[in-house]
């Protein structure tokens, strides 16, 4: 006998763990957590909500809980007002070795330094360095430097400086309002420093060290002086200079490079004399000084001698009194020689701290061996595919015309992401991610790209957009009439607003708390419809509009398509008339007949004509130049990573957004970004946009476009304006990162979403939950465990077929019976390992369940399935199309989540799975209604009343 039970073992096809706790469905998800909760609280838990390791609920989320009339969760362990995002993070070993030497006495306060050098534009590299310099010192009420390592002036220039200056304070200022921002005060401590700001103590320095015999002038030529270097197999030798001459008249020589008395290229250079047979190559005597004529931007032509890099950075370090130096690791093999020159240099009494009052250093006024001296910490750093941040490939593509300047939007400089439009916040929540390590690593784009979408679904005001117009003509809509319907900004908090957010009514809506007020829709007799939701001869599973059919018009009525009409030249189809049912208007009782399709529009009268840019990623490649024998990356740049649309249709709010994005006021503010339905995030460009012509930017795409190639990382998925068909999921960064991720939802920062979740709920589970008809392309065994099998299952991706891994290998005879098979697959679950195969999809199967006899099985009442068959669409149904549920019209667009992976999403999946079953004819059901395809529902093959799972 059988009944129907819930599938609780292999066809959740989640794990071979869950396989193996069929008594339990969540015994594999409680065995993972207790895996990853050991390395969680050891890493994370103790800052992963903040530096004080207690949780926090985002602000945004605790008012939208205000707006709802419920009372919001307590914020006693968040961030204050005046607490900076910066302060947001979770452990690392810095933040060990600084809390130790505070605890300990070594340091009074913490002091930090950011020191760039103005020979090109911050990338993306350096706002980690930013967000862990600022962000220590911010935690622990110490302070940061801002200083300029102008110590080549040949490569330096003053528009460098001022663009490093605006990407600091962009990419450290408070979203909450900081206290020293609103004031108009600078992130850094104290006024911007300059290496150049020492070059007296440094000249002094050198002759000290010359005095010492712990420095001479060396005559060899660059090419003699890396002949005696050596190798790193063979020691140096020394050179003929270093021994030849006494501290005196190598003092001599110094004053005489000083004065200009050596020709450029003729000119001898200073060298320190440490040891030419050390194994770091950085000791063999490394130059100090060099002559240089050119013209300082700063000092003019009062120097024609120039410290070295190495030199002037650990001697600035040290006057200011800078404790925790923090570079990246390609500087610790100079760390030695760091040392060294603060060590040699430190009897001299030089280093005793410059500046006064709170600003002042440390050091100041101590005798020369109570100096403390900085202590230079390594961490990785950053890298980025598909882009380049070598500081001369940029140049090159900037010089040679690839890109139009340093802040083209595809550019990872900050000043590039900052005009497409990335917020900061989003940066800052991409560093935190990545971590602080010494760990190599390469992070995939999507990770930065999902960071930005996390930040813009909350701050982003909703808008229509169609950016390839069709004009759509309501014949019977009264002539002249225009109706206009107040719709929210925003699907979850519908109290926000503002001017921008009131656009197009007379009265401008509440500037009060933050929230995005309704925004008035003008609605006319002829609108504008993207070209995309039109087809005269539609394809399976097309449920826009096509001649004769219907289709709702967002918040407006329901239209019926009557006529097309073409130019008779080309063919293309350039007006579509249709007729509309005024008692279908959106939110009215009893609005008509469902329809499945829901498309937005423009009003014809009301279009505010746009130019789109639709921006994509730099490169093809995700290491750009490395598939390459000569490792050019230029051969790997994407000819397709602009788009350019002209003659878009926008509603009027986005021309409001795009004068206040154009307030000089404003220009360090985060730029007003918006999102087009069903298309993706958008910002004004902060160059070109103006009232008079609109110039909009892709963010990014509502969902990852680009999917992993076989493991190549790279290919594209899906092209076009944004809608994502593409497959979902990017791989976490790091390990840590990824455990962060598991357990956080996807935000280390915010691991109690419970208000988001709620907020999240508004949305039916059938929504949120993405079905697809698939096909078996392949099936075979897993190599590592006998119950599971891999299949390769078409699920209509641009990119290919997704591997699933299930649990199917004891109901089939051989893997080969699956080819060809029709199935339904859940598309938009987390991946997740299985014995080392990622499966990146779940296929829904049916079952009846025996009761557990006498002597059978040790479960309560629950054996294993007897009978286990995959669940079938219809015969004509499309490979894949959605499946949706009978009856049920989507209300927030017919996009449901991208990813189910936080808290609350899972959640939803729970509640979506367990009420999943097979009806008395087998149909598939969900709460009752019916899964179904274009082509008819959704059923077992021979299976009744059974689980489905």
């Amino acid at each position: 006998r059988t009944r129907p039970r819930r599938l609780k073992g292999p066809l959740r096809a989640v794990s071979e763990a869950q396989t193996a706790g069929r008594g339990n469905p969540d015994w594999g998800l409680q065995k993972l957590a207790k895996m990853q909760g050991l390395l969680l609280c050891s890493l994370l838990l103790p800052s992963v909500s903040g530096f004080t390791g207690r949780p926090t609920v985002p602000r945004a989320w605790a008012r939208a809980s205000v707006a709802e009339g419920k009372e919001a969760a307590p914020l006693e362990a968040g961030p204050t007002d005046e607490e900076s995002p910066l302060e947001l993070g979770r452990k690392h070993f810095i933040r060990t070795i600084v809390e130790d030497d505070l605890a300990s006495g070594k340091h009074a306060a913490l002091i930090t330094r950011f020191p760039p050098e103005p020979n090109g534009y911050l990338h993306i590299g350096h706002a980690k360095s930013i967000c862990l310099n600022f962000g220590l010192a911010k935690e622990y009420k110490g302070r940061t430097h801002m200083r300029f390592d102008d110590t080549n002036p040949v490569k330096e220039d003053i528009e460098y400086v001022n663009s490093i200056m605006e990407d600091v304070r962009w990419l450290t200022a408070s979203s909450r309002g900081d206290a020293a921002e609103a004031a108009g005060g600078d992130p850094w401590s104290g006024p911007v420093r300059h290496a150049s700001d020492y070059f007296d103590v440094f000249y002094d320095a050198a002759r000290y060290l010359v005095d010492q015999g712990l420095a001479y002038v060396d005559f060899l030529t660059a090419e003699e002086m890396r002949e005696y270097r050596g190798t790193l197999t063979e020691p140096g030798r020394d050179s003929p200079d270093r021994d030849a001459r006494t501290p005196a008249e190598n003092l001599e020589l110094l004053e005489q490079m000083r004065a200009g008395g050596f020709e450029d290229g003729k000119a001898p250079v200073l060298r320190a004399k440490i040891d030419m047979a050390s194994p770091n190559m950085n000791l063999r005597d490394p130059t100090l000084y060099r002559v240089r004529r050119a013209t300082h931007p700063i000092l003019g032509d009062k120097w024609c001698i120039y410290p070295m890099y190495d030199f002037a950075h650990a001697l600035s370090d040290a006057l200011e009194g800078i404790t925790h130096s923090l570079c990246t690791l390609e500087f610790a093999d100079h760390r030695p020689l760091y040392d060294w020159a603060i060590g040699a240099v430190a009897p001299s009494g030089l280093l005793d701290g410059f500046g006064e009052g709170d600003t002042a250093s440390p050091n100041k006024g101590k005798a020369p061996e109570e100096v403390v001296r900085p202590r230079q910490i390594e961490f990785s750093r950053l890298n980025l595919q598909y882009t380049v941040l070598s500081k001369r490939k940029l140049i090159g593509l900037v010089q040679d015309g690839h890109v139009q300047g340093w802040d083209d939007p595809r550019m990872p400089t900050i000043s590039g992401l900052r005009r497409r439009g990335i917020p900061a916040e989003a940066l800052r929540l991409f560093c935190e991610r990545v971590g602080i390590s010494k760990a190599e690593n390469n992070i995939d784009m999507s990770v930065l790209e999902d960071c930005a979408r996390l930040a813009l679904d909350e701050e982003a005001p909703r808008a229509f957009g169609v950016l390839d117009p069709v004009k759509l003509t309501i014949t019977n809509w009264p002539e002249g009439e225009v109706e206009t319907f107040e719709v929210p900004s925003h699907p979850r908090f519908t109290e926000r607003g503002g001017a921008a957010a009131a656009a197009g009514s007379e009265a401008a809506g509440s500037e009060a708390a933050g929230f995005f007020a309704p925004r008035q829709l003008p609605f006319s007799g002829s609108v504008f419809i993207d070209r995309e939701d039109f087809m005269e001869e539609p394809t399976s599973g097309f449920n826009r509009l096509v001649p004769g059919g219907q289709v709702r018009l967002r918040y407006a009525y329901v239209v019926t398509c009557e006529e097309v009409v073409k130019d008779p030249a080309t063919g293309a189809v350039v007006e579509i008339k249709a007729s509309y049912d005024a008692e279908t208007r959106a939110g009215a009782k009893g609005s008509g007949p469902k329809v499945k399709g829901i498309i937005q529009w423009v009003s014809e009268a009301h279009a505010v004509d746009a130019e789109v840019r639709l921006y994509d990623r730099l490169f093809t490649a995700a290491e750009p130049g490395k598939a390459h024998e000569d490792g050019d990356h230029l051969r790997d740049i994407n000819p397709d990573s602009v788009t350019v649309l002209k003659g878009c249709k926008v509603e009027p709010c986005a021309a409001v957004l795009a004068l206040e994005s154009k307030d000089d006021t404003a220009a360090l503010a985060p730029v007003p970004a918006l999102q087009f339905e069903r298309v993706g995030y958008f910002v004004h460009d902060s160059r070109d946009s103006a009232a008079s012509q609109v110039v909009l930017n892709r963010v990014v795409t509502l969902r990852d476009s680009w999917a992993p190639a076989a493991g190549k990382g790279k290919g594209k998925a899906a092209a076009g304006k944004g809608k994502g068909e593409g497959k979902v999921g990017a791989k976490a960064a790091d390990g840590v990162a990824a455990v962060a991720e598991e357990v956080t939802g996807g935000d280390p920062r915010y691991p109690y979403s419970s208000l988001k979740a709620s907020a999240q709920a508004k949305v039916a589970d059938e929504l949120r939950v993405e079905l697809r008809v698939g096909k078996v392309l392949s099936a075979r065994a897993h190599p590592d465990a006998e119950a599971l099998l891999i299949e390769e299952v078409d699920v209509g991706d641009a990119s290919g077929p997704r591997t699933v891994v299930s649990g199917l290998a004891k109901w089939v005879k051989s893997p080969a019976d699956l080819e060809g098979q029709m199935v339904v697959a859940v598309t938009n679950l987390k991946p997740a390992k299985m014995r080392g195969v990622e499966s990146a999809a779940m296929l829904l199967a049916a079952s009846s369940i025996s009761e557990a006899g006498e002597g059978e099985g040790e479960g309560e009442g629950e054996g294993d399935p007897e009978v286990v068959e995959l669940l079938a669409p219809p015969e004509g149904a499309r490979v894949g199309e959605r499946v949706s549920v009978e009856g049920l019209e989507a209300s927030e667009g017919d996009l449901p989540d991208p990813l189910l992976k936080s808290e609350g999403q899972l959640k939803a999946w729970k509640r979506f799975a367990s009420a999943l079953e097979c009806g008395p004819s087998g149909e598939a059901l969900v709460g009752g209604k019916k899964l179904t395809t274009t082509a008819g529902p959704c059923a077992a093959p021979t299976l009744r009343n059974a689980a489905l799972g």
